[in-house]
């Protein structure tokens, strides 16, 4: 038999009734160690996996410029070396302008949208004219 267990088949119903809330106890102190557990892993999975992706952005960071100039060296077979980068700089300008309007778009559908709070205060104010009105 594992330790700190016995056969409880003999016992009254009144002696396991007795014994419930120290059984409920143990239960809930053994799920909070379990949850204290599985945060502590998690954060520091989390924490580790989280460092690995800034040295894959590091590496990203460094990629791009080398990027930019194999299209310069590449374009520039054909062009001399400043039209070539002039081009690769305006293709790059052209992203930037495209990905942000992107981006002001998508942030002005956010802003459109009531929030949680927004929502009670607007139901509240409803609910007091609505008590106003009804006043003899």
């Amino acid at each position: 038999m594992p330790r700190g267990y016995r056969d409880r088949a003999d016992d009254s119903f009144l002696s396991l009734i007795g014994d419930l809330p120290e059984l409920v106890s143990n239960l809930v102190k053994a799920e909070i160690n379990a949850a204290k557990t599985w945060i502590s892993k998690t954060a520091k999975d989390a924490g580790i996996g989280s460092i690995w992706f800034v040295v894959a952005l590091f590496f990203l960071f460094w990629a791009i410029p080398v990027l930019l100039v194999f299209a310069i060296a590449g374009i520039a077979s054909w062009w001399p070396v400043w039209l070539s980068a002039l081009a690769v700089f305006g293709i790059l300008l052209l992203a930037v302008l495209f990905f942000a309007l992107l981006g002001i778009l998508k942030f002005r559908k956010v802003l459109r949208r009531e929030n949680p709070a927004q929502a009670v205060a607007t139901d509240v104010r409803i609910v007091k004219e609505a008590g106003d009105n009804d006043e003899f």
